[in-house]
């Protein structure tokens, strides 16, 4: 007889994730251990295996609910009647948005991700560049000649405008809505004004 799913079960899968994210990020993965996950949780070493056969397995779902989750808030924003500014400064706003309170989750990425299988590795890393190239598109669009074709060009430019925006997960964490709306302002300020300057 197949096994019947606790009325509870999603419930406490979220919760072992969010846990989980702020014991590896405070000990790192390497040095973490399932049980005290499981200490950290209240739920038990044996009840944790029951959703998670592995340490692996923990990390990879964290990532994967993290990732694909923001992946979806960012690329289904509605863009079609927004001017290239008003494009990046809502998609920054919408990332700063997403990262607060998550700040577990994104800091385990660096250190998790190639520690996974590379069939996981690349499910992860899909979620990636879907967001990468949804960056692409409103900075190619903002300025087709400067781009014209060189993608070098265009990818340094689009991880530039990422590092603007996780060096303000990094360094203001408490930030509130307000700061992070008139930071996202800057971000697409700084990378369109960049962009009119090469003509």
């Amino acid at each position: 007889m197949a096994r019947t799913v606790a009325k509870d079960y999603d419930q406490k899968r979220l919760k072992i994730l969010s846990v989980a994210a702020e014991v590896f990020a405070r000990e790192g993965i390497a040095r973490a251990s399932m049980s005290e996950v499981a200490k950290s949780t209240g739920i038990s070493k044996a009840n944790i295996y029951h959703y998670y056969d592995s340490k692996d397995a923990l990390v990879f779902d964290i990532l994967d609910n993290y990732l694909s989750e923001l992946q979806s808030r960012i690329c289904s924003l509605e863009m079609h009647s927004l001017s290239p500014e008003e494009q990046l400064t809502l998609l920054a706003q919408e990332f700063l948005f997403a990262y607060e309170g998550m700040d577990h989750q994104h800091k385990i990425q660096t250190e998790g991700l190639p520690t996974l299988p590379l069939k996981q590795q690349d499910i992860l890393k899909s979620h990636q560049r879907k967001m990468v190239d949804f960056v692409s598109q409103i900075l190619k669009s903002a300025s087709p000649g400067y781009f014209s074709d060189n993608q070098a060009r265009l990818r340094e430019t689009t991880m530039s405008v990422f590092g603007m925006l996780n060096w303000f997960y990094m360094w203001n964490p408490k930030a509130d809505r307000k700061a992070r709306i008139q930071y996202a302002e800057t971000v697409a300020k700084l990378a369109l004004g960049g962009l009119k300057s090469f003509g």
